[in-house]
């Protein structure tokens, strides 16, 4: 037998990625190779990059540069680009960096194996396409290695949203929706392998409108309450989510579909009607506020987190201010908040930015404001008892850690043996990123 070739795969990004990431893995595991944990270990690595955040490129550059002594060492080496920089800058990519031997886009990488055979030819393998047939169908079916108790679902890729600081729709395309049979089949496999929590993926998850197994289109309620009936399935989540996109069957599975956990992720991104309209939200404040108020009626304990730009082009103290009154009203479980950053081809980009030293201020006066709403929603969780998915051993002795229903990370002293279990936990103490419990026998 020939000894197992080493893939180390690196992943930059959302949690898309992550996914994509394992399924790349999995192609290529078809091909021989096995995943090693460090890139000296490894005869070829992948990068599997994002482009949503400021500088991925020259991030992507930057890594490259540090691995060309490995390759130097290395000649035989094979070097992967994946993903949303590879989709925007694939040739570039092959120009600057002639260590480079693969270039594949997030729809193509179920070619990966024909690309393999390119590269035991000697040659380089480009492939940015978008093309009609879907990916999914031609990877490897057979994923039977264990798996931990949590895994990520692609249901839906690309957006239709266009917003003007955004690129997804770039270099995910349009939108797409996976068949809810193959989804269904794909949930029971990764069940069969010890996965208790699933959560959904998509650009617009919301927006999933899949052919249903009836023969109809499936929006992603009907899907999610498909998902329930998987037997040893536990618990659904989703992310992330567009409000124009929160339908009425979907807010009211948050109040009757018992394994769709109380953590919603919807971002809202400024709290300003004028800013909304530049970025092309097409969804006010006030629409946003009653979408919320009316989730909350049919889960009252639902957790919420949100994603804000503050310094978008434009922006003025007022429309900053009128963020902070959303956040106010609204009331954060978590939130991610980022400083405006252009990203080439966006409408944005060409318009003037506000300046940084503002934007920096501004982003620290709201990151001040988010992290005091944390802080007392997990304040607020003391007392209380939690339904903990235990998914691995904590940094101290004897403990172990997992999520809650809302998403909050705990840990607990507990054996070994509860993870991959789900158990009752009383919360004694809040800390910054995580609280205490104790096992309720």
């Amino acid at each position: 037998m020939t000894e197992a070739k080493k893939l180390f795969v690196k992943t930059y990004g959302c949690q898309m990625n992550v996914y994509d990431s394992e399924r790349m893995a999995e192609a290529l595991g078809a091909q021989g190779y096995e995943q090693v944990d460090t890139p000296e270990a490894a005869d070829m690595i992948l990068l599997n990059t994002c482009h949503i955040r400021e500088k991925a490129a020259e991030k992507l550059y930057s890594d490259l540069g540090r691995l060309k002594p490995l390759h130097e060492e290395k000649p035989d080496l094979k070097i992967g680009v994946a993903g949303c920089v590879a989709q925007a800058e694939g040739e570039e990519i092959m120009r600057r960096m002639p260590i480079v031997d693969l270039v594949v886009g997030p729809q193509t990488y179920h070619r990966l194996p024909k690309m393999m055979e390119a590269l035991d030819r000697g040659e380089r393998a480009l492939d940015t396409d978008f093309p009609e047939e879907d990916k999914f169908a031609h990877l490897p079916k057979d994923r039977r290695a264990k798996r931990g108790p949590t895994a990520f679902l692609t249901v839906q890729e690309g957006c239709d949203k266009f917003c003007s600081f955004c690129v997804v729709p770039y270099t995910r395309g349009a939108e797409v929706s996976r068949p809810a049979e193959r989804l269904l089949r794909e949930a029971r496999e990764l069940v069969e392998r010890g996965v208790r929590e699933i959560t959904l993926l998509g650009q617009n998850v919301n927006g999933y409108h899949g052919l249903g197994a009836d023969g109809a289109e499936w929006g992603l309620a009907r899907l999610v309450r498909a998902l329930a009936e998987v037997e040893g399935l536990e618990r659904i989540r989703y992310t992330t989510s567009h409000p124009n996109d929160m339908e009425d069957d979907l807010i009211a599975a948050h109040g009757d579909c018992d394994k769709l956990m109380p953590y919603l992720h919807l971002p809202v991104q400024s709290g300003s009607d004028r800013i909304l309209k530049a970025m092309n939200r097409k969804h006010t404040a006030e629409s946003y506020i009653r979408l919320i108020e009316r989730i909350r009626a049919a889960r009252p304990d639902l957790v919420l987190s949100g994603d804000f730009i503050v310094g978008f082009p434009g922006e003025t103290e007022a429309d900053f201010q009128a963020t902070l009154d959303l956040v106010a009203e609204v009331g954060y479980g978590s939130a991610y908040s980022f400083k405006y950053s252009a990203r080439p081809g966006t409408p944005a980009a060409e318009r003037a930015p506000v300046d940084p030293a503002e934007a920096d201020d501004r982003l620290q006066r709201l990151q001040a404001v988010l992290t005091e709403q944390q802080r007392a929603t997990q304040a607020g969780m003391v007392g209380r008892r939690v339904r903990v998915l235990f998914e691995k051993q904590g940094r101290e002795p004897g403990q172990i850690g997992g999520k809650s229903e809302y998403l909050h990370a705990v840990h607990v002293d507990g054996p070994d043996r509860l993870i991959g279990e789900i158990a009752a936990v009383e919360i004694v103490e809040a800390r910054p990123n995580s609280l205490l419990g104790r096992l309720v026998s």
